[in-house]
């Protein structure tokens, strides 16, 4: 019998549409031979699985669901939600209290790297992981001096919201005047924002996942943007460029595919992540700072893991079950 695949989109965030385009991608690349898949979509209480033209009510109990024709359970949950509950650790958290497995990493994993200041600073602890200097900034508590932020991190520097994605809630900010405006904006989408230090260099994108004990990553893609930074506009309204293979020394890639492997292995990841990186410096002996990680990457088509993939040569269904394959035995 098929395996019974819930794919888990939605989520809580400004991400709730793009996850739901994900959701589509990832449900188009599934081996229809191995397994029957049902988008559920999560969005506060409401959880609903997509059955045919029916739309049934998740019981949250056992994440099973009732249609016209019966009952029906699931054997393991692809989550694609970006954003909270499904990339921080809370739907890992209720996964596992129900014996269901995931195609993330575990809760501590989503939890730590869904919060960007958290993760830069347990990264520091490995001399070989360069990071941009950041200061967060609490809702409630006292507000840094916007002079004293300037004289630390310099101008022009990002502010970003802690947790979040597709760069909802980010402002370049090259001003002192601009500073305020762009923590309220980023305070619209997490309580906490990171005010950080700017790296101008080279962006590119590696993912990776694990098969069986083996760490792969894929092709490196190379970002180019005529926006500002890469932001929401750049990211879905094609405007930027997407090269995969990057345009990179042969050694600097080596070096990038390296160092993503480890960073995965360090963190104790499983399923696919993103890593985002700035290549600063000469080429060919550039140093790689980390940007971000990703651990429900977009899915789409045109999103850079499928790009990737297919770039490998590997089949993104052949990806996809040794994912879920993986958490079977």
């Amino acid at each position: 019998m098929k395996r019974q695949i819930a794919i888990v989109a939605g989520g809580n965030s400004s991400e709730h549409d793009v996850s739901l385009r994900s959701a589509a991608g990832i449900l188009s690349f599934m081996d229809s031979e191995k397994y029957d898949c049902y988008v559920v979509d999560i969005t506060g209480s409401h959880w609903t699985a997509h059955y045919g033209d029916e739309r049934c009510p998740i019981d949250r109990n056992d994440f099973s669901f009732t249609a016209s024709d019966g009952r029906h359970t699931f054997n393991f949950a692809y989550i694609t939600i970006h954003g909270t509950p499904g990339e921080d650790g809370i739907l890992q958290g209720y996964f596992d209290l129900i014996g269901m497995p995931y195609s993330t990493s575990d809760v501590l994993v989503e939890a730590l790297t869904f919060n960007k200041f958290a993760l830069n600073n347990f990264l520091r602890a490995y001399p070989e992981v360069h990071i941009a200097d950041s200061v967060l900034i609490r809702r409630g508590q006292a507000m840094p001096a916007v002079k004293d932020l300037i004289t630390r991190l310099g101008l022009p520097c990002f502010v970003k919201p802690n947790a979040g994605g597709s760069s909802f809630g980010v402002t370049k900010v090259k001003t002192a005047d601009q500073m305020m405006p762009a923590i309220e904006k980023a305070m619209n989408e997490s309580d906490e924002v990171m005010v950080e230090k700017i790296m101008v260099g080279t962006e590119i994108t590696c993912g990776c996942y694990k098969r069986g004990q083996e760490v792969v990553t894929f092709p490196i893609t190379e970002v180019v943007t005529e926006q500002e930074f890469f932001d929401y506009e750049a990211k879905y309204l094609n405007k930027s460029q997407e090269i995969t293979p990057a345009r990179i020394a042969p050694e600097t890639a080596r070096r990038v595919s390296d160092l993503t492997k480890h960073i995965y292995t360090i963190l104790g990841c499983y399923g696919i992540i993103r890593i985002d990186y700035i290549l600063t410096g000469e080429k060919g002996y550039e140093t790689i700072n980390l940007l971000e990680i990703n651990t429900t990457p977009g899915m789409t088509a045109a999103s850079f893991i499928p790009q990737q993939v297919r770039a490998s040569g590997m089949a993104i269904k052949d990806v996809l079950s040794d994912i879920i394959e993986g958490k079977m035995v």
